[in-house]
């Protein structure tokens, strides 16, 4: 695992992080909790015990863990699909604060 911090996390993978949904323009799912089992350009599947739940990226916030710093991502930031992120997400690294 890479070093995160909180401005390179838009940059970073997102598998395998445990994540949970603090804001959402679907109420139901803020809340969701667990670890971020696929990414694809628009959603995050997040598995949640036995089931693995499927949220939007765009109008979501999520918040990730990384070896116990947590770390406040809103979805626009990571919209992109993973393997283009790296490229597209540079706007967004350069306007979070480190």
């Amino acid at each position: 695992m890479g070093i995160y911090n909180n401005r390179n996390i838009v940059l970073h993978e997102l598998n395998g992080l445990r994540a949970r949904v603090v804001n959402c323009s679907d109420s139901g799912q803020i809340g969701i909790s667990g670890t971020v089992v696929m990414e694809t350009k628009n959603t995050l599947h997040i598995k949640d015990g036995a089931r693995t739940r499927i949220v939007a990226k765009k109008n979501s916030v999520f918040e990730f863990l990384v070896d116990g710093e947590r770390f406040v991502v809103n979805g626009d930031e990571i919209s992109f699909r993973p393997h283009e992120r790296l490229e597209k997400a540079i706007k967004f690294y350069r306007k979070r604060k480190a």
